[in-house]
C-alpha cells in the first residue's frame, strides 16, 4: 500500500545535507516495509540487516567503529556489496544492538556519503536511554498509522484524494455522502497497515477487530518484555484508562482515574515511556494561548490519546453499528474518537504543533491550540453537524485572534475570523487560511 511519507524519504536521499535517518514509529505501523520499499524505488540494491537475534552482527558491533570493517560485515552478512549512492543500507531492530545505533554518528562524520536508515521498537529506544545516542548526527523521521488520505489510497478511492486536494469546497461538499461513508470505515479499521490490508481483502469487521485485538496484546506483552514488574503494572494501568480518560467531557488526563489516590509521581515514568514508544501522544495544555505557544505549555497538564483510532476502539469495545448507525456515530465516546481522528490527520498530514487551552474558571475547553505561521489558531472538534461554537466565540472575544477553525460534519463555511472545515478535509487546514 502507498504510504506519503515516500516523499520525505526521497527529499531526505536527495538533500545534500544528508545524515543517517533514524525511523520513529511504534511496532506494526509498517517501518520495516516501508524502509525495503524506498530502497527498491529508489536504489539500486538494499543491504537489510535484522539485528533481532543476530548475534554474528551484535559480535562486529562490540568492536570498535571503523565503517570499512562494518561495511565489510554487512555485505558478507547481506550477500549485498554496498557501494555508495546505490545501495540503501538499512538497521533494523536497532534496538537489540545499541551500539548499531551509535555507529550512525561516525556514518554521518566520516562515510557521509552511505545512504543509511535504522529502525526499531520505541521500546527498545526508550529502554536504551542511556545508550549514546548519536545526537546532531542523524536526521528523525516519524512514521505514524495510515491517515484517512493514505486509507483512501489504500481502499482505492483516488479520485475522492484528486478532491480533497483541490481544495475546491463545493466539489468537495458535493461528495459528502461518499466521504462520510469511508470515514466512518477509518474510524473503525483505523490505520495499522495489517488490520488495513485486512479489510481490503476480506471486507470482515470481525477479523479487523480480532486483529486489533492481536495488536493491543502484543503491545502489552511489549511492557513485560522491556519494563520491571512494578512500571509494567502500571503502563497496564495507564493504557487501559485512556478511554474512560477520554469520555470525560473534560479530557485533561486525571491521575485519580487510574487508581483512587493516584498521584503524577506514581505514574509519570510509565507515562512518559508510552510516549516515548509513540503508543500515545499527550497534548499540553496552555497557561494562555500566546505567541509562540511553546513558551505557555503546561507540561503537568495534558490529555492523552492512543497512536491509532481503531485501536481505541478496539480497546474501548466500540461496536461496528456504533460506528455504522448515523444516530450514534459521532456520540460514541462523547466525541473522543472525533477528536482523536482530528489529531492523527494533523499528526500525519503537518508538522503542526497541538496544544489545548482551558479558560480559568470556566467549563469552556479549547480541544486543540496550534500555531500556523504567526497566528495561534484554535481548533474546536464537535461531532456532528452542530454549527454552534460558544468556545470559540468567548476565545475569540477575549483574545481577538483572526482565524479560529471549528470542524464537524457540516460543509465548509467562512464567516469573518471563524472557518467550519469538514472532518474529512481537516489536513488541509493551513490552506483553509487562504481567501477561497
Amino acid at each position: 500500500m502507498e504510504r506519503l511519507v515516500f516523499s520525505k524519504l526521497e527529499q531526505w536521499k536527495n538533500s545534500p545535507a544528508r545524515k543517517p535517518l533514524v525511523l520513529r514509529g511504534a511496532r506494526q505501523v509498517g517501518k520495516t516495509w516501508v524502509m525495503k520499499e524506498f530502497g527498491k524505488r529508489y536504489f539500486n540494491n538494499v543491504a537489510y540487516v535484522n539485528f533481532d537475534n543476530n548475534s554474528a552482527m551484535k559480535a562486529v558491533f562490540e568492536g570498535d567503529f571503523d565503517i570499512s570493517r562494518i561495511l565489510l560485515a554487512v555485505s558478507a552478512e547481506t550477500g549485498i556489496s554496498v557501494k555508495a549512492d546505490e545501495t540503501l543500507l538499512v538497521f533494523d531492530e536497532v534496538q537489540e544492538v545499541p551500539r548499531a545505533l551509535s555507529s550512525l554518528k561516525y556514518f554521518c562524520e566520516e562515510a557521509p556519503e552511505y545512504a543509511v536508515i535504522a529502525a526499531g521498537s520505541q521500546m527498545g529506544v526508550a529502554l536504551h536511554r542511556g545508550t549514546n545516542f548519536p545526537v546532531g548526527k542523524v536526521d528523525l523521521l516519524n512514521l505514524y498509522p495510515l491517515s484517512f488520505t493514505e486509507f483512501l489510497m489504500a481502499t482505492e478511492n483516488e479520485q475522492l484524494i484528486s478532491v480533497l486536494q483541490s481544495c475546491d469546497w463545493n466539489l468537495i461538499c458535493s461528495l459528502k455522502t461518499r466521504f462520510i461513508r469511508r470515514m466512518k470505515e477509518y474510524f473503525y479499521v483505523g490505520g495499522m497497515p495489517q488490520a488495513v490490508q485486512s479489510f481490503i481483502d476480506e471486507q470482515d469487521w470481525n477479523l479487523v477487530r480480532k486483529i486489533q485485538k492481536t495488536l493491543l496484546e502484543v503491545y502489552q506483552q511489549d511492557f513485560s518484555k522491556y519494563a520491571s514488574a512494578e512500571l509494567c503494572a502500571r503502563l497496564n494501568l495507564v493504557w487501559n484508562s485512556i478511554p474512560a480518560q477520554l469520555s470525560k467531557e473534560n479530557k485533561k488526563f486525571i491521575y485519580g482515574q487510574i487508581k483512587k489516590g493516584s498521584r503524577a509521581k506514581d505514574f509519570a515514568l510509565a507515562i512518559q515511556w508510552l510516549s516515548d514508544c509513540g503508543l500515545i501522544h499527550l497534548v499540553h495544555g496552555l497557561s494562555k494561548p500566546g505567541y509562540p505557544l511553546k513558551a505557555y505549555e503546561e507540561l503537568d497538564s495534558f490529555k492523552i490519546y492512543m497512536n491509532d483510532i481503531g485501536l481505541l476502539c478496539a480497546l474501548g469495545g466500540t461496536d461496528i453499528k456504533a460506528i455504522l448507525d448515523d444516530n450514534v456515530f459521532f456520540a460514541e465516546f462523547k466525541g473522543a474518537l472525533t477528536e482523536q481522528f482530528v489529531l492523527q490527520q494533523l499528526l500525519s498530514s503537518t508538522d503542526l504543533k497541538l496544544f489545548y487551552y482551558s479558560s480559568p474558571n470556566s467549563s469552556g475547553e479549547i480541544d486543540f491550540v496550534t500555531q500556523i505561521e504567526d497566528l495561534v489558531v484554535p481548533i474546536e472538534v464537535k461531532a456532528s453537524e452542530n454549527l454552534q461554537a460558544k468556545s470559540l466565540k468567548a476565545f475569540h472575544q477575549k483574545w481577538q485572534n483572526e482565524f479560529s477553525v471549528r470542524t464537524s460534519l457540516a460543509d465548509f463555511r467562512r464567516d469573518g475570523w471563524l472557518t467550519n472545515v469538514p472532518l474529512y478535509g481537516i489536513h488541509n487546514i493551513e490552506r483553509c487560511r487562504l481567501p477561497q
